[in-house]
């Protein structure tokens, strides 16, 4: 039999080689009569025409094998997966179950591979916040060594479902706008800022986190291999923090026992515990003494409203407007909520408002003040000052204006688009929305009016939560 010329994108084209396999199967072209030509590779063979055929019919196992190996670089993948599914169709049902087999050993390994490649760009790809027309943007370089892309894109929707981000490789990128993911032509290291603020805080947060007890280099080296390293801010840290370790871990040994075990973060959270901390007034003079931790942030601004209200509403953190005048809320984002509330029928002034972070994160740009969104790690190191806020204040409900509200009250992430509605933060009843300011950056007038009576709405059913929760 002549040889058959069966032509396939360079990556991952799983659609291109189920077509090919359906009509090899019809046509009953064995393996080696199969030459699996590249696009743009040149080849002797010219192309064949395929012919449609029906579905081929194979266990799971075997298409999930399919499916990583498809991703892998080696040339010869299409090649081999042909020769495994032929087999398969032609009495061998139980092939996989042969892991001595040559042929089953190999895919093995090539699947291996390619699940590693998986999880190295879901543990080590680091994000940079930029600015554009839109709004915040976050922009990634990864460099993987397979054809990872179209496998990982759901991962990185999933788990970043309300940011608009971008991811730049080698041999493709691919881009989020906050409801599809699309592809787009390979870029360069260049496409993606060297440093941003949030790499300041993700810093801060990493040496938090670092523990030199369990410090084990061998193992660090093989989780991470250097090749990871110059895209991980982090990862600047490792030699000093090494090198400090066994300094560290005596001073730890040394330490009070019953100190060690409180973990404290800091002299704030120490007075707290100590039950230092039992009125509103007193806690608001620790915030405003406490320096701040966000770049650029210089007064504290504090939450403002009665005692045991109905309604006590968690933004982000102060604005520019709100820096100037020391009070929650008065800026564009404020206006849009006194407007929200009105509609709603729910009284500002009976209400608690506060933010997550209690200091204005800004970059200076000229005379003006450019917005920073906080880090995860800054507004942990607030949380500690907004829970026990609120367990002064002791509204019958709490409202998390956006995601980071919701970080803070909830200690995890929560997307709004997944959680909005009422929530309990532990035993606290609660009520997940969109922060004010998200409607102020929507451009399109219609998705923007649509947006602001949705978050009327909210109010209503938050305003009728409360009436409930505040009568028990």
């Amino acid at each position: 039999m002549p040889k058959v010329a069966i032509t396939v994108d360079d990556d991952a084209d799983l659609e291109g080689f189920k077509s090919a396999v359906r009509s090899l199967v019809v046509r009953q072209v064995e393996p080696n009569n199969v030459v699996w030509n590249f696009r743009n590779s040149p080849s002797f063979f010219g192309d064949c025409a395929l012919e449609a055929g029906e579905p081929v019919r194979l266990p799971r196992e075997v298409t999930q094998l399919i499916d990583m190996v498809i991703c892998h670089r080696d040339p010869e993948r299409f090649g081999l997966l042909y020769q495994m599914v032929w087999r398969i169709l032609h009495g061998e049902r139980q092939l996989l179950d042969m892991h001595s087999d040559p042929l089953v050993h190999r895919l093995a390994m090539m699947a291996k591979a390619v699940r590693r490649d998986l999880h190295k760009m879901h543990a080590f790809l680091r994000f940079k916040r930029i600015e554009d027309q839109a709004g915040e943007r976050y922009l990634a370089w990864f460099e993987p060594d397979h054809y990872i892309l179209d496998a990982t894109s759901a991962f990185f929707a999933e788990r970043y479902p309300s940011l608009r981000w971008s991811i730049i490789t080698p041999i493709g990128s691919l881009h989020f706008d906050g409801d599809t993911v699309s592809h787009g032509p390979a870029g360069t290291r260049a496409d993606v800022p060297d440093y941003d603020a949030f790499e300041a805080g993700w810093n801060v947060y990493y040496q938090s986190t670092f523990n030199p007890a369990r410090l084990n280099v061998e193992a660090m080296r093989r989780e991470m291999p250097r090749k990871y390293w110059r895209n991980m801010p982090e990862t600047k840290l490792i030699p000093d923090m090494v090198r400090a370790a066994s300094g560290r871990v005596d001073h730890m040994m040394a330490r009070d026992p019953a100190k060690a075990r409180k973990s404290v973060p800091d002299a704030t959270l120490q007075s707290m515990l100590d039950g230092e901390v039992t009125t509103l007034d007193r806690l608001n003079e620790i915030i405003a003494a406490a320096e701040p931790l966000v770049p650029g942030g210089k007064v504290a601004v504090l939450g403002e409203g009665p005692l045991r209200p109905k309604i006590a509403f968690v933004g982000e953190q102060p604005g520019d407007q709100e820096d100037l005048e020391g009070r929650p809320f008065v800026g564009p984002a404020g206006q849009v909520l006194n407007s929200a509330l009105q509609e709603a029928g729910i009284e500002r002034d009976e209400c608690y408002v506060t933010n997550a972070v209690k200091h204005f994160k800004h970059e200076q740009r000229g005379k003006r003040r450019i917005h920073q969104k906080p880090t995860v790690g800054e507004v942990r190191h607030y949380r500690w000052w907004l829970m026990k806020e609120l367990q002064l204040v002791q509204p019958s409900l709490v409202v998390a204006l956006g995601a980071t509200a919701a970080l803070a009250l909830e200690n995890a992430p929560l997307a709004v688009t997944k959680f909005r509605g009422p929530k309990l933060f532990g035993d606290q009843a609660g009520f997940i929305t969109v922060h004010p300011s998200y409607l102020l950056r929507i451009p399109n007038e219609v998705d923007r009016k649509r947006a602001y009576q949705d978050f009327v709405g909210d109010l209503r059913q938050i305003n009728a939560l409360a009436v409930a929760a505040h009568a028990t």
